[in-house]
């Protein structure tokens, strides 16, 4: 997804771009409107006459292009380091970071800058109907990016605003623990110029813990959904019928009543509060906050709704991946009027699997139903030590009868279409393509 807005970007900026990836997507038809060639497969002849090859960490270091074009002595660039570049052309680049909620929370910001009229460069890590697409090319010194920790990328960017959303631990394929990770962020904040701005969570503890540690010539806001003592703290809140958060703002003596948002869930609340903040740093009024704020109502692969059964069961689909993800998703549906929920699940890589493997084993209380489906690899290799039906029985020891392992999505559709009911809901969870089992389960 970050890969195709840079090619979009560089398209659009005059240059001839191509590119390769392993399998068809939805993402390739925008791609190839943008006049841009992809290959299906990757093959050393795609490089052809490149005068510089872009290359994303997921990749392997054998892959042929790659091979390729260090042969050719071709230049390369991995993608982060390639964003970096881009944001030195930016003197207002926002960077938006933490384990969770960076897609989320890059939109709603997106939003209220283009509600006042700032004319932003976006890239965002989906696709955000407001832009009809995951990349938008502004007229102004404004570049609203998420900043991702894996690899290290974000290491790479030179932002003049920060959002640290959270800290926890993932990407353990790459970091060691979650020291490690706490370590990261605070060099990404090292990046910052002086008088730098940066937005932090202070209801994140690992966020909390490396205040003491932050430059003193940066401008800090803390937001808060629990501690009064932010410098923007939601009070007051509480959410309709859909699930949607409505609250209000304390930000130094001022309170702003009845912001409301159109996503659900307590941790699209805290997002919204991050988003408020960055705002507040740019002299966004609170009015166009609000008009904003509400009309933003998701993007693709976050809580989207996919349409209906021919039991009359409700499809969402959502990208959640880890386990304090999948709980917030989880804890978001309690506010729905919903019959049964279920839970159907795709583990995203072994590594993560195996490394938070007992957060996984206890993240699904708030499902009534768990299906748990092959894990997906992505860049890895399956080593055998850990499997979901492994997955599957370490859960039902724990919690009995709660999951059942089905591979197929074609499997696993005839056996939601058997056992569900009107008005249940039914969530397909995972990064990989788990998307895909939605052709199956709709009318």
């Amino acid at each position: 997804i970050s890969m195709s807005g840079i090619a979009c970007i560089l398209s659009k900026s005059g240059y001839t771009v191509t590119g390769s990836t392993n399998t068809y997507n939805v993402i390739i038809e925008e791609l190839k409107q943008a006049n841009i060639k992809v290959y299906i497969g990757h093959d050393p002849k795609n490089i052809d006459n490149a005068d510089l090859v872009v290359y994303t960490a997921a990749i392997s270091k054998d892959n042929p292009e790659l091979l390729e074009a260090k042969r050719l002595n071709i230049p390369i660039m991995e993608r982060s380091e390639f964003m970096g570049e881009l944001t030195k052309l930016f003197s207002k680049t926002i960077a938006i970071s933490g384990t969770h909620g960076k897609t989320t929370t890059t939109s709603m910001i997106s939003l209220c800058f283009l509600e006042a009229n700032l004319d932003p460069s976006i890239q965002v890590g989906s696709i955000l109907k407001q832009i009809n697409g995951n990349y938008l090319i502004g007229n102004s010194d404004y570049f609203i990016i998420e900043a991702c920790e894996y690899v290290d990328s974000f290491l790479s960017f030179y932002p003049q605003t920060e959002i640290i959303l959270n800290i926890e631990e993932e990407h353990l394929d790459y970091f060691k623990d979650i020291n490690q990770i706490i370590d990261s962020f605070i060099k990404f904040t090292q990046n910052l110029p002086v008088n730098g701005n940066l937005v932090i969570n202070i209801d994140n503890e690992n966020v909390k813990n490396i205040m003491p540690k932050l430059r003193k010539d940066i401008n800090i806001l803390t937001y808060s959904i629990n501690d009064s003592s932010a410098n923007i703290f939601a009070d007051n809140i509480r959410f309709d019928d859909n699930g949607y958060g409505v609250f209000d703002i304390k930000y130094k003596d001022n309170i702003i009543k009845d912001i409301s948002i159109s996503v659900p869930g307590l941790h699209n609340v805290s997002n919204a509060c991050a988003c408020i903040a960055t705002c507040i740093f740019h002299n966004i009024s609170f009015d166009i906050i609000k008009k904003a704020l509400k009309k933003y109502n998701g993007v693709s692969r976050r809580f989207e709704i996919k349409g209906k059964t021919k039991n009359n069961c409700t499809v969402i689909d959502d990208y959640a991946h880890h386990p304090t993800e999948i709980k917030a998703l989880l804890n978001s549906t309690k506010n729905g009027k919903y019959n049964k929920v279920w839970a159907v699940f795709q583990p995203h890589t072994y590594s993560r699997v195996k490394t938070l493997l007992n957060d996984f084993i206890d993240c699904f209380n708030n499902a009534d139903y768990l299906i748990l489906t092959d894990i997906y690899a992505a860049r890895e290799v399956d080593d055998g030590t850990i499997s979901s039906k492994m997955l599957t029985d370490m859960i039902n020891e724990k919690y009995p009868n709660k999951a059942i392992y089905i591979s197929k999505f074609e499997d696993i559709a005839k056996y939601l279409d058997n056992n569900t009911h009107e008005n249940d809901l039914i969530l397909t969870i995972g990064a990989g393509n788990i998307t895909d089992l939605s052709k199956f389960l709709l009318k």
